[in-house]
């Protein structure tokens, strides 16, 4: 019989060994035993699974729900179901977590405990499978968890009652994994982890980290769900992720793209339906998610994360969240997820504290809190941590075939000092303020990637002038394929938002991109955060009536376009929403019926297309060799002009007017080489809401005459507040 100390300890769920107790053993006599602590039942039998006979009944200890008993007859082990009946009235037949051993294998717990685990999702968290096979099969759920500090680790859920007692875990060892196979729980139940900490205290329950599926807020229960089979990228969506292909980004949340008139969601199918074909049709390449990983709080628009390998419940489940991704394939269009390594939020569920110690977060609040967002900062130098991280990123790419990931927030992570005050922040070992953690952390994400899901990008907002963002690693950079351009979008903005007449004060901030476009391999972005808190739209942000603001939108897309650098546009800006986004609604389609708005989309739609189809706008977008000004210092005229090459004898000429001061006869410089040039697109014309001035129908025909520092030329006519793409007669 058991000791009343081992009793009183798994009654108190303390024990530290449970598995040193309960289930099947044997004796200093060699009889053999077996003990269940079952909560609620009145009646225990024990049955052979081989002759599906009683074997046993198990006798319950007084005021306990504890039950053991003698096998009689019996010496060696066996393969057994307990036959339960309940204080309800019911009764099951079930096998018993405490007679199976130990499922994770070795080598998984060293490669974790060192960090190098490439899948860590394949052994952590809550994985449905089936032990055996047969007709004596054993349908359950693997769990497994990573809790060092704990005393122990309690699985509790819908399949016993969320009672702590029912199911504490295995320690394995000094992997501070803890792991528990349990028959009666199936794809679709909710779960937790009950915690002891090691100072004695139960935590409040905590989700699984590893959870691939979790309740919708206010619900925080993680739920099991089976592991996403792989996904082969296909050959072509590789090509299209090539540095000299057309990247043109479509960015949204998908809470406010479209929603219900009573303002529900749209889920993953209905958004599959409408969402891939409009992006699609309007020549975007690359659609992207702002954070679709669980998370608490609406209104962090996913970017205060607690569950990084769970698709949100907002929008549906996991294998919904794959056919959106499908569709979005089916279309030709790559899918790209923000993704957030750099912090966490410190909701009582989730990762905070989650062994009672600071666990998955720096322990000094100099290191591990983030004073901006009020959250916690992964400890990137902790190496599981880091390949909890790394192995998110794996997950997203090789499990639901995502083409790309955008790193949010990488200046928080690279410098210990962000945004701290001076005596508030830990240096690195050496001294400085760079975060060597984190910096491994990213090179070592690129290097994963690259390796396992080859072709795959990573974009870097990154907003100061860290060296080498989007170089390979062995040369010493972090391995990103490109970097958010922050400066080309600040400069620019604060050059628009001039009155025309004062811009030629403000003319190099149009021009000075192009000192270091080529510095690093940039995507242009005018993303969400140019369209929140109190910023307004980028519509709003132009100056001058109703039609010139719309007229300096047109222009600034064209300039855009034709300016070096991949593309990207947040939702609702494609058609000038007048308003700030508004993540709690739909996106105001109803302005689509007005000739101006929707003029702006058309002109978005034919300016991705002339991008995709023509090689001089796009092929050298990262390199020099695709750029040339023609003319740059024509302040007093705010006009700008330069050439864009593909480097196989293709050119293409784009000009900026940026006054609303038409210019009809105006002698351009331009490239040896074509003897006549076509206005390939005019952000004036009278299908985008403009005033239909340019050169359309017009052969510009290269004269022998100098202008602007060349030896040739051509005359045209510059639209008022436009950009005109020339391509060869």
């Amino acid at each position: 019989m058991l000791t009343d100390h081992d009793a009183q300890a798994l009654l108190n769920a303390h024990h530290p060994d449970p598995f040193a107790v309960l289930g099947l053993h044997a004796d200093a006599d060699g009889r053999l035993w077996v003990r269940a602590l079952l909560p609620g039942a009145t009646a225990v039998e024990v049955v052979a699974v081989a002759t599906g006979q009683r074997v046993a009944t198990l006798s319950a200890r007084a005021d306990m729900p504890l039950f053991e008993g003698l096998v009689p007859r019996r010496k060696l082990r066996f393969d057994y179901r307990l036959r339960i009946t309940w204080d309800h009235g019911g009764s099951s037949l079930l096998a018993d977590p405490y007679a199976i051993g130990p499922l994770l294998g070795d080598a998984d717990l060293h490669y974790f405990a060192e960090g190098s685990h490439l899948r860590p999702f394949e052994m952590l968290g809550a994985l449905p499978m089936t032990l055996g096979e047969g007709p004596h099969a054993l349908a359950g759920t693997r769990f497994a968890v990573w809790a060092p500090d704990a005393r122990r680790v309690s699985v509790v859920g819908d399949f016993n009652a969320w009672d702590g007692r029912r199911h504490p875990m295995r320690a394995r060892g000094s992997s501070g994994v803890w792991e528990l196979f349990i028959p009666a729980a199936g794809v679709g139940d909710r779960y937790k982890f009950e915690i002891l900490g090691a100072a004695g205290q139960v935590l409040p329950l905590k989700a699984d980290p590893y959870a691939r599926a979790a309740e919708l807020r206010p619900g925080t229960a993680s739920i099991i769900a089976p592991l996403p089979q792989r996904r082969e990228r296909a050959p072509e969506r590789r090509v299209a992720d090539t540095r000299g292909q057309p990247i043109s980004v479509y960015e949204l949340h998908a809470g406010s793209w479209r929603r219900h008139p009573d303002g529900r969601w749209h889920d993953w199918d209905e958004l599959a339906a409408a969402l891939p074909a409009y992006v699609a049709g309007l020549g975007f390449t690359h659609v992207e998610l702002l954070p679709i990983s669980e998370h608490p709080f609406d209104g962090s628009w996913g970017y205060q994360t607690l569950g990084l390998y769970a698709p949100t419940a907002r929008f549906g489940g996991p294998e919904a969240f794959q056919r959106f991704v499908d569709a979005c394939h089916a279309h030709g269009l790559g899918v790209v997820l923000d993704w957030v390594p750099a912090h966490f939020p410190t909701d009582a569920h989730g990762l905070a504290q989650f062994d009672g110690s600071a666990l998955y977060e720096y322990a000094d609040p100099r290191e591990g809190f983030h004073r901006d967002w009020n959250t916690l900062i992964y400890n990137f130098g902790r190496r599981e941590v880091a390949n909890f991280l790394v192995g998110s990123a794996l997950y997203w790419v090789e499990r639901y075939g995502i083409d790309g990931l955008r790193v949010d927030a990488v200046a928080s992570m690279l410098y210990r000092d962000y945004s701290r005050p001076a005596g508030e922040w830990v240096p690195n070992v050496h001294g400085g303020r760079e975060n060597l953690e984190a910096i491994a952390l990213l090179r070592r994400t690129a290097e994963v990637l690259g390796q396992e899901a080859p072709g795959a990008l990573l974009f870097a907002e990154e907003s100061t002038a860290f060296p080498q963002v989007s170089a390979p690693t062995f040369a010493g950079g972090l391995g990103f394929h490109y970097k958010w351009n922050m400066g080309w979008m600040h400069d620019t903005l604060a050059y628009l938002r001039e009155d025309p007449v004062n811009r030629r004060w403000h003319h190099d901030k149009m021009s000075f991109g192009l000192v270091y476009a080529f510095s690093e391999h940039f995507v242009l972005a005018l993303s969400h955060d140019e369209v929140v808190h109190g910023k307004g739209s980028l519509l709003t942000k132009m100056p001058g009536d109703a039609w010139q603001q719309a007229a300096n939108l047109r222009a600034y897309y064209g300039f855009m376009w034709g300016h070096p650098g991949k593309k990207l546009l947040f939702m609702g800006q494609e058609f000038g929403q007048p308003s700030e986004w508004n993540h709690d609604a739909e996106l105001p389609w109803g302005l689509l019926g007005q000739p101006r708005h929707a003029g702006i989309q058309r002109c978005v739609a034919d300016l991705n297309r002339l991008y995709r189809d023509e090689p001089a706008l796009h092929a050298l977008d990262c390199d020099g060799a695709g750029f040339e000004w023609l003319l740059v210092d024509a302040r007093e005229l705010s006009v700008f002009a330069w050439v864009r090459r593909d480097g196989q004898g293709r050119e293409a000429i784009v000009v900026c007017n940026f006054t609303p001061v038409p210019r009809p006869g105006f002698r351009l410089g331009v490239p040896a080489g074509a003897g006549a040039w076509r206005e390939a697109l005019n952000s004036d014309a009278a299908v985008y809401g403009g005033s239909n001035q340019g050169n359309g129908g017009q052969t510009l025909v290269v004269q022998a005459e100098p202008a602007t520092g060349r030896g040739q030329s051509i005359t045209l006519t510059l639209p008022p507040l436009a950009t005109l793409i020339l391509l060869p007669a």
